[in-house]
C-alpha cells in the first residue's frame, strides 16, 4: 500500500507566529508517527519560515518512521543539512529564493549533469535520492538518466483539474508518467494539493505509487476533524476507499 508522510512545515508556521514553542514541532510530529503515518517531511527554507534548521537536527533525533528532508541542493546549507542528518529520503526541488510554495519540477534534461553529481553526492551516504518533477514522459526519462532511485511527480495542475470536475483528463498525464517511470525502474512519490477528495482516485490510478508527501490540506482538515482522525481518513484513501466526505460551509 502507498505510504503516507505527512509534511509538518505548517504546523512549524503556527508555532513561529507567537515566538514560542505552541505548537510542540516534536511533539506532533511523533503523535503523528503514533496515528499512523509512516513518514515525515520538512522543507526547511533559507529565511527559515516555517521549519528552522535546527529543527532537523532534533526531529532527527525521535522520528521512527522515514524523514524525507525536501529543499533545493542548489543552496549549500541545505545541502550540509540533509549530509548531517541522514535521512531516508532527501527530495529535490527547485524551489526559487523567496518562493512561497513549489511550483514546478526539475527540467531533468537541461540540469542532468547537475542532478547527477549531487545525487551521487546523497547515494554516497546511503541516502535515498528523489526528485520532483511534473508528469511530463521526457522529463521522466530525463530523471532516469540522472540516477534518482525515485520521483516525486507536482500534482497541482492534477487537484486543480479534479476539483473542476474533469477527473479522466487530470489523470491522463500522470498515469501515462508513472508508466514510464515504472518501464525505466523508479519509485514512484507524489504531492502538493493531494487532499481528502482527490486523493482516492489518484493513488487508484497511479501504479506503483510507493508515497505521497501531504501537509497543507491534511493540517487544513485536522482543524474540523482533529489531527489522529485525519491522519487516518488519509491512510483509508491509500487503501482503496474514498474517505468520509464532510462539508467546510
Amino acid at each position: 500500500m502507498t505510504k503516507l508522510s505527512v509534511n509538518i512545515n505548517k504546523i512549524a508556521t503556527l508555532r513561529n507566529s507567537r515566538g514560542s514553542n505552541n505548537p510542540d514541532l516534536v511533539k506532533t510530529a511523533l503523535n503523528i508517527e503514533r496515528f499512523g503515518s509512516e513518514g515525515i517531511t520538512v522543507h526547511p527554507r533559507p529565511d527559515e519560515r516555517h521549519i528552522r534548521y535546527a529543527d532537523v537536527f532534533e526531529l532527527k533525533k525521535v522520528i521512527n518512521t522515514e524523514l524525507n528532508i525536501e529543499g533545493n541542493c542548489t543552496e549549500d546549507k541545505f545541502v550540509q543539512l540533509v549530509l548531517a542528518n541522514h535521512p531516508a529520503q532527501v527530495t529535490l526541488v527547485p524551489d526559487a529564493l523567496g518562493q512561497i510554495t513549489s511550483n514546478h519540477g526539475w527540467n531533468t534534461i537541461e540540469h542532468k549533469d547537475y542532478l547527477i553529481k549531487m545525487i551521487r553526492l546523497f547515494q554516497q551516504e546511503g541516502i535515498r535520492t528523489s526528485i520532483f518533477v511534473d508528469p511530463v514522459v521526457e522529463m521522466i526519462e530525463g530523471a532516469a538518466a540522472t540516477g534518482t532511485d525515485r520521483i516525486e511527480l507536482y500534482t497541482e495542475a492534477y487537484a486543480k483539474d479534479f476539483a473542476a470536475g474533469n477527473k479522466e483528463m487530470a489523470i491522463s498525464q500522470y498515469a501515462a508518467a508513472a508508466e514510464k517511470a515504472n518501464q525505466l525502474g523508479l519509485g514512484i512519490n507524489a504531492g502538493h494539493d493531494l487532499d481528502l477528495l482527490n486523493l482516492p482516485y489518484f493513488a487508484q490510478h497511479i501504479p506503483g505509487l510507493l508515497e505521497v508527501s501531504i501537509g497543507h490540506a491534511l493540517i487544513c482538515d485536522a482543524l474540523y476533524l482533529g489531527l489522529e482522525n485525519t491522519v487516518q481518513l488519509y491512510k483509508r484513501c491509500l487503501s482503496g476507499n474514498d474517505a468520509y466526505v464532510y462539508d467546510k460551509e
